[in-house]
């Protein structure tokens, strides 16, 4: 019975994260619609506007972000295997690596900061409405995405202390994998903004 129970919790877990993501798929495409008719309207302020960003940043951002993927899928199937301690390197790898990313976006963002380029700002509101519009979702979509990293690596510290402390095994690992499907979703998430703000034609 007990076995049974833990069983239709853990489908439960599951659905209610697929669930989650769903949601949150819902919420960045109609960002991404909102991006792309804009940028209908203003392809070419749109396209100067791109060049601001640093494309050396965007791209480390990437493969990062690629890696932590890796890392934290590694981590779940360590897990499985009963490997402890390679599960706990992974996840730490992964939740540096989150890091990481965090302190480039923010050298990056005070960089825009630093030439006057924020929302709101004089020197932007001087700028076109293309112009305008661009950095405004740019900073949308960059800073919701930068907050759904620093709510990923809070998931993983947690999953970091369980997997230390024996609550996720070789036998129960459903919270894991859930902390990898939201993770995975931060990764897709960022693919999408990559290409859309950095490498605009």
């Amino acid at each position: 019975m007990s076995m049974a129970a833990i069983h239709r919790d853990d489908e439960g877990s599951k659905i209610g994260m697929w669930l989650f993501i769903f949601t949150e798929l819902l919420l960045f495409g109609g960002l991404f619609i909102v991006y792309s008719v804009y940028r209908f309207k203003n392809p070419v302020a749109f396209h100067l506007a791109s060049h601001e960003l640093d494309v050396f940043i965007g791209t480390l951002n990437t493969v990062i972000l690629l890696i932590s993927s890796m890392t934290v899928a590694m981590s779940i199937s360590a897990v499985q295997l009963g490997e402890k301690r390679k599960s706990l390197n992974l996840l730490t790898i992964t939740i540096v690596l989150a890091i990481i990313f965090l302190v480039n976006k923010y050298f990056e963002w005070s960089g825009k900061f630093g030439h006057g380029i924020y929302p709101g700002s004089e020197k932007l509101l001087q700028l076109g409405q293309g112009e305008v519009l661009f950095f405004g979702l740019y900073f949308a979509m960059t800073g919701l995405h930068a907050l759904h990293i620093i709510i990923g690596v809070i998931i993983l510290m947690v999953m970091l202390a369980r997997v230390m402390d024996g609550r996720i095994n070789t036998g129960y690992y459903v919270q894991l994998e859930n902390g990898g499907l939201y993770w995975h979703l931060v990764d897709l998430i960022w693919i999408f903004l990559f290409p859309l703000f950095y490498l605009i034609a």
